[in-house]
């Protein structure tokens, strides 16, 4: 386990806690993720370590499907190698699909009643096309956390982000804001949104630590939310 290089935070049980970089438990306290999920299918687009795709079979899905592409590849500083080791530690029955996000083929797949697209939307080129291919596999409820900027405009409004600009990682393309995002949700097909963690309070963003490049007024602009969202 310590040769992993660990995203998530997963606890296999018999005192042994991954040392992901990530404080997961925190981040599935933010997620508002049902408590029961039994009988229910479940897709983990962008899936990683596993954490959530776990914690969802942990909770009764019946079915979960793992899907990721980048972060199992190799190519960025990790690879699968976390997401297997967790999977016969815990004996998981999860599935598993290498396939990028502008791959998802509803045909192919199928539906399903609940659909995780965490931390993934602000890593993508053409996030409305991407969110029409993730709308097209959810059945029931969508739950989305993403990065959010552009925090003091009100008018649905996004964020470019050039080269390395946002946290020295040129994987990051986009960010809406609150606005942008529920506008976004709304024209590929979901009737209601509700958003379940707000981006923190202006007086909370002014005290954020830019980061390195980064400018101050960069930093109070930018936070995380967390919407679920429903097509009926």
């Amino acid at each position: 386990m310590d040769k992993i290089s660990w995203f998530h935070r997963i606890d296999l049980g018999d005192g042994r806690v991954t040392p992901g970089i990530d404080d997961t438990p925190a981040k599935l306290a933010r997620l508002h993720l049902p408590a029961d999920l039994t009988g229910l299918s479940v897709a983990d687009i962008g899936a990683w370590d596993g954490f959530f795709s776990f914690e969802a079979e942990k909770r009764g899905a019946q079915n979960v499907m793992a899907i990721d592409s980048y972060c199992w590849s190799g190519d960025g500083w990790a690879d699968d190698s976390g997401f297997r080791y967790a999977h016969a530690a815990l004996n998981s029955k999860v599935e598993t699909l290498f396939c990028e996000v502008m791959d998802i083929d509803a045909d192919r797949l199928g539906q399903f009643d609940v659909v995780l697209f965490l931390g993934v939307l602000y890593h993508l080129k053409d996030p409305l096309t991407a969110l029409e291919k993730v709308a097209a596999i959810t059945r029931g409820r969508l739950i989305l956390e993403t990065k959010v900027d552009r925090l003091s405009t009100e008018t649905p409004s996004f964020a470019f982000y050039q080269g390395t600009e946002m946290n020295s990682d040129p994987t990051n393309w986009w960010a809406p804001n609150e606005s942008g995002l529920i506008a976004m949700l709304k024209s590929v097909g979901f009737s209601r949104v509700e958003v379940v963690t707000s981006p923190k309070p202006l007086w909370q963003r002014v005290w954020r630590k830019p980061n390195p490049g980064e400018s101050w007024w960069s930093a109070v602009n930018q936070c995380r939310m967390t919407v679920h969202a429903w097509k009926e």
